[in-house]
């Protein structure tokens, strides 16, 4: 499968890991980068040395290209990208902030650099900064989301005409016709995330990747975006966010509501009542926990089954 992805990140398949907080480990990020797509180990959840513990592991297990996941807006921006000079991290996607302002520095180091967008302003910036790639989400993503609510499938189209750089399709991937899809409105790529959660090899706690199997259609819902948007799986904290918009919270009040460490508490630690449980609307087509490497095989077989399908009509 041979295309602009595959080429410059120099994988088999071109199918990226999201860098999801909490759930995106070195453990993930090899087993995938090992199947053929290109593991992503999520620095956002991460301090400095922490991160440097995992790219070293990944470094350890895995010859393949990888890369780490660096949200712009993290207090500790600058130690984690030392860290990442440090240890020669081929492939950085930076997501929540300016693709200015670090952009021409990281390519000046010989990193390749890919950025998250929601919308053509951005990915005009973009290319305008420099990078090598775009990653277009729409709104069915879960986890930090663009404000605009555009869907992945009407978002590709828009920017294909305007970007002439590779573009990455991500936000309710999950399957190999989904993949398909993307392709064929414009995409060179996927990114695929909650997929990814109910991996074997995911960090995820197994009380959230459990509660993800249990996921039907609009059990997940676009919140708080008062403060950063983000795509919630229904619980008892959903219901008290829900509860205070029926009020007409303020956004400091709302801040209280979130408190600090709430993602983790759900994610990582597998309070499924009172934690915050990021993820995409695909959740509901998600049904067994499986190794990342079948996963990869079943997306893969899935692409090629509907491609055949097609060329028949």
């Amino acid at each position: 499968m041979e295309n602009k992805i595959t080429q410059l990140f120099k994988i088999k398949y071109p199918i990226i890991q999201g860098g999801m907080i909490w759930c995106s480990g070195w453990e993930l990020a090899t087993a995938v980068s090992e199947a053929g797509g290109l593991g992503i180990i999520g620095a956002g959840s991460m301090h400095p040395d922490l991160l440097h513990e995992h790219i070293q592991k990944v470094k350890k297990s895995t010859n393949k290209p990888f890369g780490v996941n660096l949200p712009l807006l993290y207090p500790q921006i600058e130690e984690h990208i030392q860290v990442i000079l440090d240890e020669k991290v081929p492939v950085v996607f930076t997501s929540a902030g300016n693709p200015k302002k670090y952009t021409s520095y990281l390519k000046s180091k010989g990193i390749i650099v890919a950025h998250v967008i929601a919308n053509s302003k951005f990915a005009i910036k973009c290319v305008e900064a420099g990078v090598d790639a775009i990653v277009a989400e729409g709104f069915e993503a879960g986890g930090h989301n663009g404000f605009e609510e555009s869907t992945t499938f009407t978002l590709i189209p828009s920017l294909k005409p305007d970007i002439d750089i590779p573009i990455i399709a991500a936000g309710g991937i999950g399957s190999g016709r989904a993949m398909l899809a993307a392709m064929a409105l414009g995409a060179d790529g996927v990114q695929i995330g909650s997929r990814f959660v109910c991996s074997t090899e995911s960090s995820a706690h197994n009380n959230f990747k459990l509660k993800v199997l249990e996921a039907k259609d609009g059990d997940t819902k676009l919140m708080l975006k008062e403060l950063v948007p983000v795509r919630l799986l229904r619980n008892k904290f959903a219901a008290q966010v829900e509860n205070a918009y029926k009020n007409n919270a303020t956004k400091k009040e709302l801040e209280n509501l979130l408190g600090h460490g709430r993602a983790k508490k759900g994610m990582f630690f597998g309070d499924t009542e009172d934690g915050e449980l990021e993820i995409g609307q695909v959740s509901s087509s998600i049904h067994e926990i499986l190794p990342a490497e079948k996963i990869i095989q079943e997306i893969i077989k899935d692409y090629q089954m509907a491609k055949e399908e097609l060329l028949k009509l």
